[in-house]
This record gives structure tokens, C-alpha cells and sequence, in this order.
């Protein structure tokens, strides 16, 4: 696996976290989180790696993680996924929050609608579905086993979790995704979020150890 990532400014001011994921034997690509900035998202698929967009995967519905989607489908193809919670949001302003963001309004449907533990191929590569509510109702995050690797979309950062005061968002759901679905993973899991620099799973865990007590 070629990992790829682009750190795409937003009007929000923290820049979004787009992954572009290449496997070099099919030649397959899966872009997670095109914020932005098509132009080098297209370099990459068509110069770079020269390979097929195989996938959009959307790790929830706010407009600061779906703003180049439409771009980049019409331009490079791919199917694009979401979890089925979350994509009635990407056309509603008030839950994907484009309106908030100073987007414009956003009109974009899913390919298809994804479940908890769902499996996703790009290649030879297996990444698994792990439904993470809490940031959204929908958000989910995406675990690769071969690669010691998680794409936690804005439900772990390096340090914190994401927010849980705006619409669909649980305080209470976010820490039962961190603690019972993603600190279960194997400790030497890189974890890649939507937002900040990569961590790994042994770092965070102690976090919400010391939490925990204070929470449940």
C-alpha cells in the first residue's frame, strides 16, 4: 500500500485531512475525505500513481470532508461511500453544516450506503467498516489489519476525540466508539484522523483509561 496524504485547507482554518490509499498491484485507488483541492487529488490519480479511482469514502457528512466530491467523481470516476446514518446528511445544510462553513450548498447522493463491519477492497487490501458514532450519527472509521492502520475520520485526534456539541453528535456515543471499538485494536495501530498530525493507538489509550472513571 502507497499512502498519500493532503492536508486541505477548509474554510473552517484547520486543514482536512485527505488520504489517498494505492494499491500497486491492481493499480486501485480509494481517496477518504476529498475536502478539496481536486486539481492535486487528480495529479495524483492520473500522474502520480496512474491508476483507477476505485472509491470516495466519506468518513461522516460534514461539508469541511465533502466540499471536492463532486469534483473529483466527475472528473476521475469512483464510487462514493458512506455510512447509511449519515448520508441523508450530505444534503442537508443543517447537519453537514455548509451553511455554518460558508460553503455552498452541497447536492450529492451516495453510490452506496455502508454498515458496521461492511468490507471494502481496494486490491488486495481489506479495510474494514467500524461504525464510530459520536462526531455524527454515521461516522465511522476504517481499519486496515495488514497495515496496522486506522482512518478515524473526527472521532480520535493526538490527544482528544472530536466534537460532540453539533447536530447528531453524543458525547456519550464517542467515548463507547473510542473505548469499546477502536482502543480494542492492536496497540501498534497507526492511527490517521481527519484533522492534525497521525498517532498511534498505544499513545492514546492512556487517555481514556484515566477518563474513563470520570465518564462511565
Amino acid at each position: 500500500m502507497i499512502l498519500k496524504e493532503l492536508k486541505i485547507q477548509t474554510w473552517i482554518g484547520d486543514r482536512t485531512n485527505c488520504y489517498v490509499v494505492f494499491d500497486e498491484k491492481s493499480k486501485e485507488i480509494m481517496c477518504i475525505d476529498p475536502a478539496g483541492d481536486v486539481d492535486r487529488i487528480e495529479d495524483l490519480v492520473n500522474n502520480v500513481f496512474k491508476g483507477k479511482l476505485k472509491y470516495i469514502y466519506l468518513t461522516h457528512c460534514h461539508g469541511d470532508h465533502i466540499g471536492g466530491v463532486t469534483e473529483l467523481k466527475s472528473r476521475c470516476g469512483g464510487k462514493v461511500l458512506i455510512h447509511r446514518a449519515d448520508a441523508e446528511g450530505l444534503n442537508d445544510s443543517n447537519v453537514n453544516l455548509t451553511h455554518i462553513i460558508d460553503l455552498p450548498e452541497i447536492e450529492l447522493e451516495a453510490d452506496s450506503r455502508i454498515d458496521n463491519q461492511d468490507l471494502i477492497h481496494i486490491g488486495e487490501l481489506e479495510f474494514k467498516v467500524i461504525h464510530t458514532p459520536g462526531h455524527t450519527a454515521g461516522g465511522t472509521s476504517l481499519y486496515c489489519e495488514k497495515e496496522n492502520c486506522l482512518f478515524s475520520g473526527d472521532t480520535i485526534f493526538a490527544g482528544t476525540w472530536g466534537r460532540t456539541d453539533l447536530p447528531t453528535s453524543s458525547l456519550d456515543e464517542i467515548m463507547n466508539s473510542i473505548v469499546n471499538k477502536i482502543l480494542v485494536l492492536p496497540d501498534n495501530t497507526f492511527i490517521y484522523p481527519g484533522h492534525g498530525k497521525a498517532t498511534m493507538l498505544k499513545d492514546e489509550k492512556p487517555i481514556y483509561l484515566e477518563l474513563k472513571p470520570k465518564l462511565w
